[in-house]
């Protein structure tokens, strides 16, 4: 297997997190959303206040191949609140290339995460994974992940578009 090093990412990556970006929605069925710009990403992540972190996961050539590092995965991620626990990170998307999968090159993703989370005085890790996703959601378990469906049976709900605008009356 040729050497991976999960890092965070710079400004200069965005191109290549939003070629990754709509891999994972079009993994997912779901390419029509992506609405994100590099330009956006850029201004996003890398500003004064940054809305969002990211990780990235690169491949290095085994020795005396040509090419350089290739970006074969991330994982998105930024800080909430919870009012019964603090600080919270919630992991918005993690993405391995699938000719990488399967290599725990997720898992590194993952512990990176989970290990900026513990040094942000973080209580909790939070993701969410799509019902038909089930080798993600194996995954997730093994690694140590309550499923909150099953345990405590929350739904995930979200307000965009018209219903945002007619809710805030614009």
């Amino acid at each position: 297997m040729a050497s991976v090093r999960i890092r965070e990412a710079e400004e200069g990556d965005c191109g290549h997190i939003l070629r990754l970006i709509r891999e994972l929605a079009e993994y997912e069925k779901l390419s029509d959303q992506v609405k994100i710009s590099e330009e956006a990403l850029r201004a996003d992540g890398f500003g004064e206040n940054p809305s969002y972190r990211c990780l990235v996961a690169e491949v290095f050539s085994a020795p005396g191949e040509p090419q350089g590092p290739r970006m074969v995965g991330y994982g998105l991620y930024y800080f909430t609140y919870s009012t019964w626990k603090g600080r919270n990170v919630y992991l918005e998307d993690i993405y391995v290339t699938p000719e990488y999968r399967g290599q725990g090159i997720g898992s590194k993703i993952i512990q990176k995460v989970a290990q900026v989370a513990l040094d942000q005085g973080c209580s909790q890790f939070r993701l969410a994974v799509l019902d038909w996703n089930h080798r993600a959601m194996a995954l997730y378990k093994a690694l140590g992940a309550q499923d909150m469906t099953e345990t405590e049976g929350w739904h995930a709900f979200r307000f965009e578009g018209e219903a945002m605008r007619k809710l805030a009356g614009k």
